[in-house]
């Protein structure tokens, strides 16, 4: 499996610390959240060099901007908005020669099937766009599955599929995500997936624990090819690779 983690562990380093630390430590992926300092208009506007990517022999990801976020909102200026933060994020990771970018699908904000199909049918033209322009780019748009609630897109293997081939873009799979949805197994088997992001909860809410510490049966894993450890600690990243290296990479059975 090749490896990395999301920069989530280490939030309010500086971005070269961040890639120093996964080549220190063996890594060979790392995804960028780009909330916060990290945000990519701030970056572009602070004229980010790609000399700082280069240096390191690490494969960048990037997770595009989300918070207050929604391509498949109600509201055509929060959608306008969202739509030009992914694109702005897709430029920066063109930039800095990162190979993906993760966003998510959108969410809904009343419980009413007509007004999920309506974000369902705007989150989609919203993210084929996206995707046409990462094509021209030589960068991967890839759509993450969330959380088994109804007010989240993507939250079966059945819509994240239909949604990726729409779009016509990638998949990311969220492990954690997939295993409060009771259908882990058949995400696993999404077509187009980039990598995966690897957690653990107690199979009910995204909790985001090192992995061992929840439900996860770990022996799934082995066909994971491409991982992304996301977690709040990176004590908790260093953890969940050993449990990898002793269940999955040594073959052994959890």
């Amino acid at each position: 499996m090749k490896l990395g983690f999301s920069t989530l562990a280490l939030f309010m380093k500086s971005l070269e610390d961040m890639l120093e630390t996964a080549e220190r430590d063996g890594f060979q992926l790392i995804e960028v959240l780009c909330e916060g300092p990290y945000w990519p208009r701030r970056l572009m506007e602070d004229g980010f060099s790609a000399e700082i990517v280069e240096s390191y022999d690490v494969e960048v990801l990037l997770h595009a901007p989300t918070i207050d976020l929604n391509p498949g909102s109600m509201n055509p200026g929060v959608r306008e908005e969202t739509r030009r933060q992914m694109l702005e994020t897709i430029e920066l990771a063109s930039m800095m020669g990162a190979t993906t970018v993760t966003t998510h699908p959108g969410v809904v904000h009343r419980k009413e099937e007509r007004i999920r199909n309506f974000a369902l049918e705007m989150a989609i033209d919203n993210i084929r766009e996206c995707a046409g322009y990462a094509e021209d780019k030589g960068v991967k748009l890839s759509v993450e599955n969330m959380p088994g609630r109804f007010s989240y897109l993507c939250n079966t293997p059945s819509e994240h599929q239909d949604f990726v081939e729409k779009c016509g873009c990638h998949a990311t799979v969220d492990i954690g995500h997939a295993n409060t949805t009771g259908f882990l197994e058949d995400f696993l088997e999404i077509r187009r997936t980039t990598h995966y992001h690897l957690s653990d909860n107690n199979g009910v809410r995204d909790q985001h624990l090192p992995l061992g510490e929840g439900t996860l049966k770990l022996g799934l894993l082995k066909s994971v090819h491409r991982g992304v450890i996301e977690l709040n600690s990176y004590e908790g990243v260093l953890k969940s690779r050993r449990i990898i290296e002793r269940s999955i990479m040594n073959e052994g059975t959890v």
